[in-house]
């Protein structure tokens, strides 16, 4: 089985994580991950925590030194938008379209791959192996893991984690933060021409609908340009309807429905969304202090909205270089009380959690570059916009990259990953094992 055969089975699993939907991957694809694995003599066992799954296992002996993880869950697709079946891998030329195909399915076929062939050598440590099913709501499983390899004192020296994109090896990353905004439904009658207006996502230069790969400036966010929309003119909002997928999935496009006072019928509006819509300017650009440098500075999008009980309620995507909530807390509430008197304001992380910044000159950090250039791939590392589960154990002193094939398109319609650089995969992570469990 070679890793496109094996990546075409992964993905025909629909194991999408969508929790305000009641969806959660099965036991399905883990199961077959497991049987896989153990079909090759690599032994695995199946975890469980509140419901979601993970494969565990070590290959080898001695003093862990190398950690590989991926995950096998996805985010929600919207099949409208998608020219493929995105449950079914679809190779097209270079390309292989599939929900999970660059996130973060590629990588888990090249590190099973991987494992067969280290399975028959003779290591100099052990290789600990994790797949988890919860990655794209927060990695608690990953956390869990951390946490229990700390206690038992198995915590490996070195981290791949296996999600990334670029085939280059990813040093920093961000934290997430979700910042949840509520305001009561308010209604008034006003007289006015009832309209609607329909605004788009657009991203011209990367086609992502990744939150972390939001770029202010030259993307187009359609929540965002609703509320500019409405900050420059006189109107009021009735309602907001849209493509809203997941907490860090922008929205493909959203409907205003607004009305214009002047001539015209008396039409029943709500100040409560026409507030919350004018205040989405400021909050995406609220004054958060990050703790470190990054690339991308601190990203604020607004990617949920919903009206239940009468309370209005925009979920905002954060990310920095930050640990802590409460810088972001301070700038979020500032923001709501000079725009949005009266607003709830939460803020929500994982405090166990940390983000992604090793140095440069790492081990783990020259070895990969050094192995990339012996199969043909000239690279530097790179700082990545979304967060991810090596988060979890950088806290713990791991020394962690993260790293993928080149890909594109994740999270939004037609994901895709490029067929040469997903078949050089399984002997990179082979070799860079080797290496580094060598020592």
């Amino acid at each position: 089985m070679d890793v496109l055969e094996l990546l075409s089975r992964l993905v025909a699993f629909e194991t999408v994580n969508d929790p305000t939907r009641g969806i959660r991957p099965s036991r399905e694809c883990p199961e077959f991950i497991r049987d896989t694995l153990a079909s090759w003599g690599v032994e695995g066992e199946l975890i469980e925590r509140d419901g979601y799954y993970a494969v565990y296992g070590e290959i080898g002996k001695g003093k862990p030194k190398l950690l590989f993880m991926a995950h096998f869950d996805v985010v929600p697709v919207n099949r409208e938008e998608w020219e493929t079946d995105p449950f079914k891998l679809t190779v097209k030329g270079d390309r292989a379209y599939g929900r999970g195909s660059a996130d973060d399915k590629g990588n888990v076929a090249s590190i099973m791959l991987a494992l067969k062939e280290l399975s028959r050598e003779k290591l100099d440590g052990k290789v600990l192996f994790a797949f988890t099913g919860d990655e794209e709501i927060g990695g608690r499983m990953a956390m869990h893991l951390a946490e229990k390899l700390a206690q038992e004192e198995k915590l490996p020296e070195y981290m791949v984690n296996a999600d990334g994109i670029g085939m280059r090896p990813i040093i920093r990353r961000r934290k997430g933060f979700g910042v949840t905004v509520r305001v009561p439904s308010e209604k008034a009658k006003v007289k006015g021409a009832l309209r609607k207006e329909t605004f788009r996502i657009r991203t011209p230069v990367l086609e992502t609908r990744h939150a972390a790969y939001f770029l202010p400036g030259v993307d187009t966010h359609p929540v965002i340009a609703a509320s500019h929309f409405l900050r420059s003119r006189e109107a009021f909002a009735l309602s907001l309807e849209g493509k809203f997928l997941k907490g860090n999935v922008v929205p493909g496009e959203v409907i205003l429905t607004y009305v214009v006072p002047g001539d015209g019928e008396e039409v029943e509006v709500d100040l409560g969304l026409t507030r919350l819509l004018r205040a989405v300017i400021p909050f995406v650009r609220a004054p958060i202090k990050a703790e470190k440098y990054s690339d991308y500075g601190v990203s604020i999008t607004p990617n949920m909205y919903s009206i239940e009980d009468g309370m209005h309620t925009l979920k905002i995507d954060v990310r920095a270089m930050s640990r802590s909530k409460d810088e972001i807390e301070r700038a979020m509430r500032e923001v709501a009380e000079f725009n949005l008197q009266g607003a709830e304001v939460e803020v929500a992380t994982n405090e166990r959690a940390g983000y992604l910044f090793t140095h440069p000159e790492e081990k783990i950090v020259r070895t990969t570059l050094e192995v990339l250039e012996e199969l043909g791939e000239k690279a530097g590392p790179v700082e990545g916009p979304g967060a991810a589960d090596s988060r979890f154990f950088t806290p713990h002193g791991v020394k962690a990259i993260d790293f993928g094939p080149r890909g594109g398109n994740i999270h939004g319609p037609n994901e895709y990953v490029e067929v040469e650089s997903l078949r050089r995969m399984p002997a990179l992570y082979t070799e860079l094992a080797r290496r580094l469990v060598r020592g």
